[in-house]
């Protein structure tokens, strides 16, 4: 099995462990897409560059109001969430989450895809 096709593997595990993860991708920090588990009506393209955006601005939030390293980025809009989180290696794992998803379970589910993550990278 290929690098893409296990870490595709691992994204749509992610979405079966957690019924409240409806779409997921794993991103590079320079805005590429890896891997991904998205919408077919999904544009693949915006959705890496506006994930390293998301992720450059919050590096640099964290930098300059004295928060350490970033670690996960989160957003909330009415019908859910977008949660990202380093996943080593220069790379971000993205899920979309919906409004009722209890996001600790959505984090520990991602930290289970992350460790699979880097054991493929």
């Amino acid at each position: 099995m290929s690098r893409v096709e296990s870490l595709n593997r691992i994204l749509r595990g992610l979405q079966s462990a957690s019924q409240d993860v409806e779409a997921s991708a794993l991103i590079s920090e320079d805005g590429l897409m890896i891997a991904s588990a998205l919408p077919a009506h999904v544009d693949e393209t915006r959705v890496a560059g506006m994930s390293a955006t998301l992720s450059s601005l919050g590096t640099r939030a964290a930098g300059e109001l004295e928060r350490g390293d970033l670690d996960e980025v989160l957003v909330r809009g009415k019908e859910g969430y977008a949660v990202m989180l380093s996943a080593g290696s220069g790379t971000l794992l993205l899920a979309l989450a919906t409004k009722q998803a209890k996001l600790g379970l959505v984090f520990l589910d991602m930290r289970r895809a992350v460790d699979d993550i880097r054991k493929v990278l």
